[in-house]
């Protein structure tokens, strides 16, 4: 029994999934505690960053796509138990992840009884701006397109608000085998506000050894068949270019002449 005891919940960001953005910090957690929830396919992330030692001597806790609210729930109730738990999160827990499902669902009595810890990660948007180049140089707006959550009137009006304030703008969660409507629909709202030859970079598994790289125009974006749900897709504003295999977005510098010099 470890109920005289407080535990601990730490709510780990991995980042896109490959060894080297896993941070120190999540490392440590995810080795020093007795129980590990997530997702199966996270675990399975982790496992291999940690050579197939993630099951040694710990308690494992997995579950399928849209059960966050349960792996939530489970990490709660066993970290309330006394016990030093983690929860897996893709990417950055604060952003589109679990920390806020977490912080939701405690109880404010059981938040006095267990210490929480939010571990960030590199979040999509980062990883797959680095690979595209720099596109996020100046500001820009992250829209997820699923609409398990969010109505889909939602999401259309944050999508045309952002074109309105010229942002540059990543889309997570784009499409699935049965979800094409919403990203059909967002692209109908990018070329009324945009050019259609601004550029596109579509990255999928980012970081992994299946990883994709495109850079297209908004004009072809929808005709590519490799976005899905592991795809992040990331559209210029009306400065946005494209130098070699590089997506720019200029923050306002005057270099542009002089680079291309």
């Amino acid at each position: 029994m470890r109920g005289h005891r407080q535990g601990r919940l730490s709510i780990v960001g991995i980042g896109p999934g490959n060894r080297d953005s896993l941070s120190p910090r999540a490392c440590k957690a995810i080795q020093g505690c007795q129980i590990i929830v997530g997702y199966k396919g996270y675990l399975q992330l982790v496992d291999h960053l940690l050579d197939g030692n993630l099951v040694v001597g710990k308690e494992i806790l997995s579950s399928g796509m849209t059960k966050e609210v349960r792996r939530a729930e489970m990490a709660i109730e066993k970290a309330l138990a006394g016990n030093d738990v983690c929860l897996i999160s893709s990417g950055d827990p604060g952003i589109d992840g679990m920390a806020g499902v977490i912080l939701e669902l405690l109880r404010e009595e059981d938040a006095k009884r267990i210490s929480i810890e939010i571990i960030p990660g590199i979040t999509a948007a980062s990883s797959c701006a680095s690979i595209l180049g720099a596109p996020l140089m100046n500001d820009f707006a992250v829209i997820s397109l699923s609409d398990l959550l969010t109505d889909s009137e939602i999401i259309e009006n944050r999508t045309r608000s952002a074109c309105l304030g010229d942002f540059v703008i990543v889309f997570y969660n784009p499409k699935s085998k049965k979800r094409t409507k919403p990203l059909e629909k967002a692209w109908r709202i990018l070329m009324k506000y945009r050019s259609p030859l601004t550029p596109v970079g579509i990255v999928r598994n980012a970081m992994r050894a299946d990883e994709k790289v495109i850079i297209t125009s908004l004009k072809r974006m929808l005709a590519l068949k490799q976005i899905d749900m592991g795809t992040t897709i990331i559209v210029g504003n009306s400065k946005t270019f494209t130098k070699g295999n590089y997506m720019i977005t200029p923050r306002g510098y005057e270099l542009k002449q002089r680079g291309n010099g």
